[in-house]
């Protein structure tokens, strides 16, 4: 059944309105992931992103990496190097993108593996008791 004219033109913006915010979604960048991987190294994270151009430079915490891929990119690195780059504790690491003239074009939080860069604790002696 039609909609009556008024009812149909009041209705157009209220649609289009709906309609642009649930495309937003779709057009943004997702975020960088992480995985941890065994490597040559001992334990590697792994890290995907996107980025607009291929010419662009991938920062990890603000140091340039090399990485592959063009614009879907991937960089493996060894944890040991993420612990030197990071801060104890750290639950994400900053990953950004910059131009020829090293203007910032993204930059995004990928979250890191929970505990990756925890402290560890040597254990003489553990004691576990039952109750």
């Amino acid at each position: 059944m039609p909609l009556p004219g008024f009812l149909a033109r009041s209705a157009l913006p209220v649609i289009a309105i709906i309609a642009g915010g649930m495309a937003a979604p779709a057009l943004a960048a997702s975020a960088p992931t992480t995985k941890v991987v065994s490597c040559a190294a001992g334990n590697c994270l792994v890290i995907w992103g996107s980025r607009e151009r291929g010419s662009e430079t991938v920062l990890i915490n603000g140091h340039a990496v090399s990485v592959q891929g063009n614009r879907n990119w991937k960089v493996s690195l060894p944890v040991a190097q993420i612990r030197d780059w990071s801060q104890r504790y750290a639950r994400t690491i900053e990953v950004s993108t910059i131009d020829a003239m090293g203007v910032v074009q993204t930059s995004a939080e990928a979250r890191l593996p929970i505990g990756l860069l925890g402290g560890t604790t040597n254990l003489a002696l553990l004691e576990v008791r039952v109750k």
